[in-house]
């Protein structure tokens, strides 16, 4: 099992993460509600990391870009044009997923208030991601190896794809369940009277609703894009398994700061930030198994086809 690695770490590890939140999604079953009451209690520096804690996470999404950039670029001339836009997309990425789901936060910040104040007040609130997401692509370029471009390819591709289908599945699934969110049960005189455990799903029922919006948790889809840093480590130049583990302790306890405050902050049940996490891990696992196991095919087939060619 130590062999065989998911996600550029030993297979353990993936078990031992789907195993915590199985543990989680167990507990809560029972205790959903109880923990809350236990742990909700919203203060400003919550808040500060609810609205920028995604930051680190979508970082990746240029990361990402650039590693198509380089392996693309090392292919040959005639994937310059791609790898260009492919570099682009994974900048507009961070950028878009960030100004939609935080950018309330930053044009309030900046006074913004919609009909009233001038657009360019909104339009300087967009450009607030567009530098904050800047430098990622141009650390990146100088951090990757380019010695196996397919690799670069396959990793880019892998955390692109599986962030946009992980993202696409979370808002599927909240029309699914459309659980009412702890913050909104509050507000009622009998929460306990309304609360539904996460199998008690009601498909639909939230329409445009975001308190109807609980399970699962699409921020901590967000915040679960950091079980992809190993794999982004693994493309750098001097990798080393010591990088590896620094990069999935830095994704654990990112995920499980984050999980933590999206029910210290009233916005979600243990079970919700577990549906989130698992589903989300589960994801990206497949997806980079799926394009790593095709590459590691057509190598073998060109290894293949090379020896058959070769002379006596």
């Amino acid at each position: 099992m130590l062999k065989k690695k998911i996600m550029a770490m030993p297979a353990a590890f993936f078990f031992g993460v789907v195993a915590v939140c199985i543990i989680g999604i167990i507990v809560g079953s029972f205790w959903d509600f109880e923990i809350n009451e236990a742990l909700a209690n919203k203060t400003d520096i919550g808040s500060f990391f609810a609205t920028y804690g995604s930051y680190f996470s979508y970082c990746l999404y240029p990361a990402a870009g650039a590693c198509l950039y380089a392996g693309l670029k090392a292919k040959g001339d005639r994937f310059r044009a791609l790898a260009w836009v492919l570099l682009f997309v994974g900048w507009f990425m961070a950028v878009y997923y960030s100004n939609s789901y935080n950018g309330k936060a930053v044009r309030t910040l900046f006074g913004y208030t919609a009909g009233e104040s001038t657009p360019a007040l909104s339009v300087l609130s967009w450009l607030f991601w567009v530098v904050l997401y800047a430098w990622v692509p141009f650390v990146t370029l100088k951090l990757v190896d380019r010695v196996d471009p397919d690799k670069l390819i396959v990793v880019g591709t892998a955390i692109l794809v599986a962030g946009i289908a992980a993202d696409n599945v979370n808002l599927w699934l909240k029309q699914v369940g459309s659980r009412p969110r702890y913050k909104y049960l509050i507000t009622l005189e009998d929460p306990k009277s309304e609360f539904r455990q996460w199998w008690q799903m009601r498909p639909n029922l939230a329409g445009s609703d975001d308190n109807f919006k609980s399970w699962p948790s699409g921020n901590m889809t967000i915040a679960s894009m950091m079980f992809a840093l190993p794999m982004l480590v693994d493309v750098f130049k001097g990798r080393s398994g010591k990088r590896h583990w620094i990069s999935f302790a830095a994704a654990c306890v990112f995920v499980i700061l984050y999980g933590y405050n999206r029910i210290h902050m009233t916005n979600h049940f243990l079970t919700d930030v577990c549906f989130g996490t698992l589903i989300t891990y589960l994801i990206y696992a497949g997806i980079s198994a799926a394009f790593l196991r095709a590459v590691n095919k057509n190598k073998e087939l060109e290894t293949a086809g090379k020896e058959i060619k070769r002379p006596d």
